[in-house]
């Protein structure tokens, strides 16, 4: 038998040794990048937040696909928050303190969304809002983004779109009583009046609402020429249904809460002519538009929506940050606040981030035979920027 050096021995065992110590520095490298998420999974929103929570998900399986982020893999830590504002608190404590997430993606609604942006704001930690439209959600700090449409913006391109595309003047409001449908109420008659629109009719409905003949009838009676009403799909599709079956013709303009395959499911035929504003054109020619909806569909076997899409950008505005600025907190937000023409997102592309919002075009969807189908895309800087003080 050959014999082996003591010296050979000393060697290899000082190798290993010296490997064995270098191995956590190696192991801490490889990391994963934790993004934390949360949207409502029970509850009244619950097809809101699957489709959000699908958005998220295949967003990471094409960010891991293609190499991860400089070679780490993204981990997305989801939970459910019902859409209520204290679920939504917790979850944002557990995800900061015991998951030591990087970032946070909100998949949720305007009120726990604004639950959930303080307690990030306080502990340092990033949150990206995907498609919650209240105006004091970027209000709470620094560290708090946006990447779906602000009420003011939307609220303000649905009174453009009524009184300057459709030529109306006199308008009747059905409001959700929440803070998602107040906000874009608010801002939109703000905007419709100073156009030279005249409201015959405004009302507040409670969520959850679906016997819709009282309020229409009262609205049938002031004879408007547009309906704009608020809502969620489950809202809309009966309050359009009612209406229509009322004999009520006026168009009606809802927003990205009709935005999801639920809405033409419930509503039926009589989803055909509604007109909203959203963040998603399913007509368009991009690239990341076809393969996102391609990969929902094949992942939810249903058609994709907003919520989806606006999630799933959400993830690639964190991962495109991460990868050009690390975890700092704040270089992370510099590298969203710099970012220019990104077009690695469906609701895009994204011009630039102003006030920690991205702007964009704005799409408007119609339904035609049972599918949304783009009516107009706004681009006029008047519209797509959040308005100024």
């Amino acid at each position: 038998m050959k014999k082996i050096a003591l010296s050979s021995i000393f060697f290899t065992v000082s190798t290993l040794l010296v490997l064995t110590l270098l191995v956590p520095t190696a192991v801490a490298q490889e990391e994963p990048v934790k993004i934390g998420f949360f949207s409502p999974l029970s509850g009244f929103a619950a097809a809101d937040g699957r489709s959000a929570l699908y958005g998220a998900q295949i967003a990471v399986d094409f960010i891991n696909e293609n190499g991860g982020i400089n070679g780490r893999e993204v981990k997305l830590i989801h939970y459910d928050d019902a859409a209520q504002a204290d679920q939504a608190a917790s979850i944002a404590r557990k995800l900061i303190e015991r998951d030591k997430i990087d970032i946070g993606v909100s998949g949720s609604y305007s009120t726990p969304t604004r639950a959930a942006a303080g307690i990030f704001q306080s502990s340092n930690v990033p949150l990206i809002s995907a498609y919650a439209v209240h105006p004091s959600i970027i209000e709470t700090g620094d560290l708090i983004s946006r990447v779906g449409m602000g009420a003011p913006v939307q609220g303000v391109a649905g009174a453009i779109l009524a009184v300057e595309e459709l030529g109306v003047r006199k308008i009747a409001i059905l409001t959700i009583d929440n803070d998602f449908g107040v906000s874009l109420s608010e801002h939109f008659k703000e905007k419709a009046v100073e156009l030279g629109a005249e409201i015959v009719f405004e009302k507040k409905f409670s969520l959850g609402e679906s016997e819709f003949r009282g309020l229409l009838g009262s609205v049938k009676d002031a004879n408007p020429e547009l309906i704009y009403a608020t809502g969620y799909f489950s809202e809309a599709a009966h309050l359009v249904s009612q209406a229509r079956e009322m004999g009520i013709q006026a168009p009606i303009i809802g927003q990205e809460g009709y935005d999801s395959p639920k809405f033409i499911e419930l509503a039926g035929r009589y989803a055909n002519r509604t007109i909203i504003t959203t963040d998603l054109n399913r007509d368009s020619d991009r690239e990341i538009v076809h393969k996102f909806l391609e990969g929902y569909k094949e992942r939810a076997g249903v058609p994709g929506d907003m919520v989806g899409a606006s999630a799933f950008d959400g993830v690639q505005v964190a991962a495109y940050a991460i990868e050009k600025a690390g975890t700092d907190p704040q270089a992370i937000m510099s590298a969203i606040n710099g970012i220019k023409n990104l077009d690695t997102v469906v609701t895009g592309p994204f011009y630039e981030f102003k006030g920690r919002e991205a702007i964009r075009p704005i799409e408007v969807q119609i339904v035609r035979g049972g599918e949304f189908h783009e009516f107009m895309v706004m681009k006029d800087k008047n519209i797509i920027y959040p308005p100024t003080d």
